[in-house]
C-alpha cells in the first residue's frame, strides 16, 4: 500500500504545515457463501472469475477462497464457514458489486440462460444477476 505525505488542509491548519494523507487502494469485496464450490462455479460461469488463491484454516473452521478477473488486483474474497448452515441475512439487499463486461447482449444472453438475473432497468441500461447466496452483481458494458 503506498503512503504519500503532504499537505493535508484538515491538519495543516491553512499555515503551511506538513500534514499525512493516504491512498489506499481497493483490495477485494468478501461474500459468506453456504457452499463455496457452488459459488465458485457460479462466478466462474457468470462473469468468467477464476480462483486465485485459497486459505484453509488449521483446525477446517473456514476456507477462503479468493477470486480475480486476471486483469486487475482487485478480487472477490468468498468465505465459507463450516457451522454456517442457514442462510445469510442479507437486509434489504440495497449493497452490490459492479463488472464491466465486453458484450453486454452476450453477457444477458447467458444470464437468461443461467436463470439468474433478479432486476433489469432498461431506461438506466443496467441489470442486476444474483449469486447462489441471493448477492447482487450489476451488470453494465461502460
Amino acid at each position: 500500500m503506498a503512503y504519500h505525505t503532504g499537505l493535508c488542509p484538515r491538519h495543516a491548519g491553512g499555515r503551511g504545515k506538513r500534514g499525512f494523507f493516504m491512498h489506499a487502494r481497493f483490495l477485494h469485496t468478501n461474500f459468506n457463501v453456504l457452499d463455496l464450490e457452488k459459488s465458485i462455479r457460479f462466478y466462474r460461469e457468470a462473469l468468467g472469475l477464476r480462483e486465485v488463491r485459497r486459505v484453509n484454516a488449521p483446525d477446517g473452521s473456514f476456507v477462503i477462497a479468493f477470486l480475480g478477473d486476471g486483469e486487475t488486483d482487485y478480487g472477490l474474497e468468498l468465505t465459507w464457514m463450516r457451522d454456517r448452515k442457514e442462510p445469510y441475512n442479507l437486509g434489504d439487499n440495497e449493497i452490490h458489486i459492479a463488472f464491466r463486461v465486453p458484450d453486454k447482449k452476450a453477457a444477458h444472453d447467458l444470464h437468461e440462460r443461467m436463470g439468474c438475473i433478479c432486476y433489469e432497468n432498461r431506461d438506466m441500461d443496467l441489470y442486476f444477476i444474483s449469486d447462489p447466496d441471493g448477492y447482487w452483481i450489476e451488470i453494465l458494458d461502460r
